[in-house]
């Protein structure tokens, strides 16, 4: 994995306006950034992303499987006991799944290790499928890189393939909140994508959503809305006022209750507790149970249900605090996690980001931030693969 400078497109502002990339400058802040890229080989992405990519799932799908027969599980994860049913149900009648995005860092002489899987509502989609293998093109035209060069990137192929496996008559309804171009944008391409697959789709914000007689949900128009997909974390879903709708099971939600367990950062230390020592995972624990490293050791304090780095603690070996991310999530339960460090380009840390669609691993998205912790601001790099 190398980082080198290439050339900005001198019209870059107009192509992103053009392609309905409304975010890539946030705050004032570049997001998109193409000032510079990463290189891999072909062996580096086919064995030391792709190949634990893969694993790294199935061993989440175990985990689940366990879950939902043991309530201390379920209890440490903090699923309120009035879902657990559904989730048991939801796994068992294998309600279908969509995507999930795993972070990793890397440091290119080790195996990578799993930071989070974000398996419910991962965003920076619509930058790795779309917007980056525009500029892989535009980047081999102009001669920044390679003519050769390829991009592990078959996001929306593997997307519009499986939408088209979820086929049914009635529409798909795709559904976010109102305040966030970036989750607009998600859930539109997503929306081209079903589209892309023969389905008949309709937007709808989520504020929008109506009750109807019998606890239905219903659209604007009072459409009973059967299937949808929602940007929104299944963890808030189950404590809005109409949160016990879901154990009804009437609608098809994408994604899945079942997801609601690996979307939760508790995974972490099941994973350790059921594969220790495995190459690719770093030592995790639940608050209040034992540490799993050494005395003197670094490690990170993370909310359960933390997104985007928010309320993330880095400790050193003398518990003192390195880094800290503000955020909404300070009172969650929390776990701990062995420390490992993000490598370092200049002043830039550096996350991985590989993209799960349909449990195959099919693509990689970059991130950048001038500190340890990844946010939502941190900014997006492109790759590609020569040699």
């Amino acid at each position: 994995m190398l980082r080198h400078d290439v050339p900005v497109r001198r019209d870059l502002n107009q192509i992103a306006c053009d392609h309905g990339f409304d975010f890539h400058i946030i705050d004032n802040e570049i997001y998109w950034d193409e000032s510079r890229a990463y290189r891999f080989t072909l062996r580096q992405i086919e064995e030391q992303i792709e190949k634990p990519t893969a694993e790294l799932h199935q061993m989440c799908l175990e985990i689940v499987d366990r879950a939902i027969k043991d309530e201390h599980i379920l209890e440490q994860l903090a699923i309120p006991p009035l879902y657990w049913d559904a989730i048991a149900e939801s796994w068992r009648s294998k309600d279908p799944t969509l995507y999930g995005r795993m972070d990793f860092v890397w440091c290119g002489n080790a195996p990578v290790k799993l930071l989070e899987y974000n398996a419910d509502t991962p965003t920076s989609l619509y930058e790795a499928a779309y917007f980056q293998w525009l500029w892989l093109e535009d980047a081999r035209r102009s001669g920044a890189i390679p003519r050769d060069a390829d991009q592990y990137n078959a996001i929306q192929e593997r997307l519009i393939s499986r939408f088209a496996e979820l086929y049914r008559p009635e529409p798909f309804y795709f559904c976010c909140c109102e305040d966030s171009d970036e989750d607009r944008t998600t859930v539109l391409y997503l929306q081209d994508c079903a589209e892309q697959a023969g389905q008949e789709t309709r937007f709808l914000y989520l504020e929008e959503l109506g009750l109807g007689v019998g606890g239905v949900l219903t659209d604007l128009n009072d459409n009973v809305i059967q299937r949808a997909f929602k940007l929104y974390p299944l963890e808030w879903m189950m404590r809005d006022d109409n949160g016990p709708l879901l154990r009804k099971r009437r609608e098809q939600w994408i994604e899945p209750l079942w997801k609601s367990i690996l979307s939760n950062k508790g995974l972490m230390p099941l994973l350790w507790r059921v594969f220790p020592r495995h190459p690719n995972l770093l030592p995790a624990w639940f608050d209040g149970e034992r540490p799993c490293i050494q005395a003197g050791a670094s490690c990170v304090r993370k909310p359960i249900f933390s997104r985007e780095g928010g309320n993330v603690t880095i400790f050193d070996g003398h518990q003192q605090v390195m880094e800290h991310a503000d955020g909404d999530y300070a009172d969650e339960p929390m776990i701990y996690q062995a420390f490992q460090p993000l490598p370092r380009f200049g002043n830039s840390y550096t996350l991985v980001g590989s993209w799960i669609v349909d449990d195959e691993a099919c693509g990689m998205g970059i991130r950048e931030d001038n500190t340890l912790i990844t946010k939502d601001t941190s900014r997006f790099i492109p790759h590609y693969i020569s040699g």
